[in-house]
């Protein structure tokens, strides 16, 4: 028996031993902090200063009625910002303990209903339903997902910090005044998709697509006539044999009026 008491009182000290051990490591723990430059899966974390977030939903015209979602959103201030102007916003990282720093963020900010954040990989994540996307990616990372931008819905907003999309024009930009550094926002608007054959009033149009600047042919009574146009979103202009034409797309036709007032109609082929 005096054996037994022993054993139990040896097993009772370790066990005190053990929890006084954990607790005093859990009191040495660190809360996680980000550092400018920490190597990602993709990218480093160079956060985005606080004035460019704002230029950037600016010039997004971020609203209570539009989905925002940031891809490699770092500690959340892209998603947390667009929350604050009522947006519903998700923010897409790999880094756990960011995810972590990020929800703690927009808690404490008043947002946690609105802005939510997610571990995973940018380049596989589901972007189908946002129509904003708000980014600090390098021209690479952007490239990769270029397709993804572009079938997003025509008329979707994306605003970049500093970096462009390989060939894709940006619609506009603006800069921030007496800067140093990540002074620039870009305006993407993706495009409708209108390559091909239409038959319209006048005969049959062709239209080539480079992102939203097009090219064509409108074949009539009189010949061939070069055509030029532009999209912003599902919004057209096309111009040709001293003429102009506005309108919208709206899937397979081009609903728009003349200069002269006279509406057109454009429905595709092919």
């Amino acid at each position: 028996m005096k054996v037994c008491r022993m054993y139990a009182r040896a097993v009772m000290v370790a066990m005190a031993v053990l929890t006084a051990g954990a607790a005093g490591a859990q009191e040495g723990q660190k809360p996680f902090v980000p550092e400018v430059g920490q190597a990602g899966k993709d990218v480093v974390w160079v956060p985005t200063p606080a004035e460019l977030v704002e230029k950037m939903l600016d010039l997004a015209k971020v609203t209570p009625q539009d989905f925002v979602m940031d891809l490699g959103s770092g500690d959340g201030r892209n998603i947390i910002a667009a929350a604050k102007r009522g947006a519903r916003a998700v923010g897409v990282e790999y880094n756990p303990e960011m995810v972590s720093l990020s929800t703690r963020l927009a808690k404490e900010a008043g947002v946690a209903d609105k802005a939510q954040f997610v571990q995973g990989d940018m380049y596989v994540a589901d972007i189908s339903k946002a129509n904003v996307l708000a980014l600090f990616l390098l021209p690479s990372n952007m490239l990769q997902l270029r397709q993804k931008f572009l079938d997003l819905q025509p008329g979707s907003r994306i605003v970049s910090n500093t970096f462009t999309i390989q060939d894709w024009t940006a619609d506009e930009q603006t800069t921030i005044g007496d800067c140093s550094a990540w002074c620039t926002a870009l305006l993407y608007i993706v495009p409708a998709k209108v390559a091909g054959t239409w038959k319209v009033p006048e005969g049959e149009l062709t239209l080539k697509q480079d992102f939203q600047m097009l090219t064509g042919t409108l074949t009539g009574p009189g010949g061939p006539v070069a055509v030029t146009g532009r999209l912003r979103g599902a919004e057209i202009t096309l111009q040709g044999a001293q003429q102009e034409i506005r309108g919208r797309v709206n899937g397979g036709a081009i609903e728009a009026t003349q200069a002269n007032g006279t509406p057109w109609r454009a429905t595709r082929t092919n």
